[in-house]
């Protein structure tokens, strides 16, 4: 009786290398014009090789779209979790998602692109209004508390401060040398200057 470890067919090609693959692909063809011919050229394996982790093409972009909000919605349940001033668990939620960001960028930036085309697209977009809607909600607590102007709309304030955020994955590259924590102080130096009263 074999005690090593379980084959999982070809190596190197579990569903998580499958999923960075799909989602780089997406991200640079577009999810629409990507293929199922596409990703198996791409890694060097069969259809039915993918087929063997996912139903398909749709359930790649929902795992990956996933991926992004899950990571966000546990910095927002971390941050609902913590006591203090709303200010102070706004800019923790900032500065997690900064961190979300570096960590799962090919995710994010997946999820920043979904247009709400497909029955996954919908779904991710109404996860993301929910997201906002906390984001909202923490400004509003915070303006209330006197921590934030009260001349901003808190649903404009929060749309900007994520529009600083999600702007990351335009320019952003993880490098060795630069970690994603100084990222994340200087959005959050910027723009919580710029909020407090």
């Amino acid at each position: 009786m074999s005690t090593g470890p379980a084959r999982r067919g070809r190596p190197g090609y579990d569903l998580e290398s499958l999923l960075q693959v799909a989602a780089k692909l997406f991200n640079e063809r577009g999810y629409d014009g990507t293929s199922m011919e596409d990703l198996s050229r791409k890694l060097g394996i069969t259809k039915s090789a993918i087929y063997h982790h996912v139903p398909g093409k749709e359930e790649l972009l929902r795992l990956a779209v996933d991926r992004a909000l899950d990571g966000l919605f546990a910095v927002a349940d971390e941050t609902a979790e913590l006591a203090g001033p709303a200010i102070e668990r706004l800019e923790h939620l900032v500065r997690g998602s900064v961190l979300v960001l570096a960590d799962r960028l090919p995710f994010v930036t997946l999820l920043l692109r979904v247009r709400g085309n497909t029955k996954v697209e919908r779904a991710a977009l109404a996860r993301r209004r929910e997201f906002d809607h906390l984001v909202t909600d923490l400004v509003k607590q915070a303006e209330a508390e006197g921590d934030v102007r009260p001349d901003l709309d808190p649903a404009v304030a929060a749309r900007l401060l994520f529009g600083t955020v999600n702007s990351l994955i335009e320019w952003y590259r993880p490098r060795r040398d630069s970690p994603a924590t100084d990222l994340a102080d200087a959005v959050c130096k910027m723009a919580f200057e710029g909020l407090r009263a």
